[in-house]
């Protein structure tokens, strides 16, 4: 079973970029700290829009996936980032080829 890829873009409302990026890097360091099983959890901001987000995740396993959308700091952090986001985020599941 290959890894699995999540590419998440994120718009923020402007003038709240300092807000949500204080809000993931904390959620960031709890999941680093706490899930083996995630591979990568990184967040860029886009060069061309500075009040869109990316957020590149890798988990060894669906099972890795599913115990990180359960975690008690994943869903303490959402209304905190819902309270900053200017629309839905836009989610990209992806395989990765070996």
């Amino acid at each position: 079973m290959s890894a699995i890829g999540i590419v998440a873009t994120l718009p923020v409302q402007p003038g709240k970029e300092a807000e949500f990026e204080k809000v993931f890097s904390d959620l960031r360091s709890k999941v680093k700290a706490n899930e083996k099983g995630c591979l990568q959890y990184d967040f860029f901001k886009s060069k061309s829009d500075p009040a869109t987000y990316i957020v590149m995740e890798q988990y060894a396993t669906q099972e890795d996936l599913d115990a990180h959308g359960k975690s008690e700091y994943f869903r303490a952090a959402g209304p905190a980032l819902g309270a900053v986001l200017g629309g839905a985020p836009s989610l990209q599941f992806l395989d990765k080829v070996e």
